[in-house]
């Protein structure tokens, strides 16, 4: 299409041209002809290329692709969570390694029970972690949250129950230096039980059998914090029919019970027979009860008081008897006094007065307690 249009103004620029119904266009003025002034008309011929069109296009559409396949082909991936191991006290998790595509990782978070448990450590390289001290045959959900740059993910609830005290299949064993008999027999009975060994210690691995505390698996049991013990935990298991505690099945434990015949010398002296309660001593109240010294002195002092008390009772009943005694003694003697009185002769033992008073001195008679007795009074 050919258009021809009048030049206005002029400048270095840009050009102002004048269409035939007199609208402005501002024009490049490097794309005009050279001495071009105002008032000069010129035509300007104008035309669509396709093929510069199509070109374009198709560069466009590259750069699209590129940028699509470099930021928008992946994006992060919802965490997948399962359960691994369970046991009557411990959950083992573990999930599918993070893909985050071009997005930064901001945490990756396990939630139980709907609240947070906490953040794991280490996520692009970490894929399971261990719950311990949950309670016996209880139901649990957990679910994971994966927060980027590119937005927030939750993983699908993973529900997880603890086994019961009977149920010894969440057991997982790893076997350390057996003999090979023991090892045979220990084998055995884990299949009986229902539990499971595993060649290397492990994340779900729950106790580390052996004989001996030495190798590089019992190191990494002991790092982990794994129960060492030795094979007759297994045994006990198995006859109770129920998982039992470890305290009195590690390595390093005492063994229960006297030294054998066969284990003692030959020369050593034979130990004599322990003393039958009957010969032995009394221990005290306190002692048998664990009360100690200052026990044993309370209950002391008790005795004492109660021996005192006793005395004092004896002393006041004997101090009774005494004053009755005496009453009786004093009685008697004043019944002697009056027979005595009456044999007396006037003038020699009563109280002499003389009618005219002359004499007024007066003879006491004796008293009870004065030693005087029915045979020393003169007749």
């Amino acid at each position: 299409m050919l258009v021809s249009l009048t030049v206005g103004k002029v400048d270095a620029g840009v050009t102002v041209l004048l269409t035939p119904d007199k609208r402005l266009i501002e024009f490049p003025s490097i794309l005009l002809p050279p001495n071009i002034v105002s008032g000069s008309i010129v035509d300007i011929t104008v035309a669509r290329n396709h093929t510069s069109e199509s070109e374009s296009d198709k560069r466009f559409a590259a750069l699209q692709d590129q940028i699509l396949s470099a930021f928008g082909a992946s994006e992060p991936s919802t965490p997948v969570l399962r359960c691994r191991n369970a046991t009557q006290t411990s959950v083992v998790l573990e999930w599918d390694p993070i893909e985050l595509a071009t997005a930064n990782l901001i945490s990756l978070s396990l939630y139980r029970n709907g609240q947070k448990v906490g953040n794991i450590p280490r996520p692009l390289d970490t894929s399971s972690t261990k719950i311990s001290g949950l309670a016996v045959d209880t139901e649990y959900t957990f679910h994971l949250v994966l927060r980027t740059s590119a937005g927030t993910m939750s993983s699908k609830q993973v529900v997880v129950r603890t086994h019961k005290m009977t149920d010894l299949s969440g057991v997982t064993i790893t076997v350390g230096i057996l003999p090979a008999h023991m090892r045979e027999n220990l084998t055995a009975a884990v299949e009986r039980i229902g539990a499971k060994i595993v060649d290397s210690v492990r994340i779900d691995t729950t106790h580390f059998v052996t004989t001996e505390g030495r190798g590089v698996a019992w190191e990494k049991a002991v790092e982990n914090n794994i129960p060492v013990v030795r094979p007759e935990w297994v045994a006990a298991c198995e006859e109770s029919g129920r998982i039992l505690g470890v305290t009195k099945f590690y390595l390093d434990a005492l063994r229960p019970g006297p030294p054998s015949e066969a284990s003692r010398p030959s020369n050593a002296t034979p130990v004599s027979a322990p003393q039958t309660q009957k010969d032995l001593p009394t221990a005290p109240v306190s002692a048998r009860n664990g009360g100690g010294k200052d026990a044993a002195e309370k209950e002391a002092d008790e005795d004492s008081s109660d021996e005192e008390d006793e005395k004092d009772e004896k002393n006041s009943q004997e101090e009774d008897k005494a004053k009755a005694k005496s009453t009786d003694e004093q009685k008697m003697r004043l019944e002697d006094k009056e027979e005595q009185q009456v044999a007396v002769r006037p003038g020699k033992q009563a109280t002499v007065e003389d009618d005219d008073g002359a004499d007024d001195e007066k003879q006491p008679a004796p008293s009870p307690g004065d030693g005087a007795s029915f045979q020393d009074v003169a007749l």
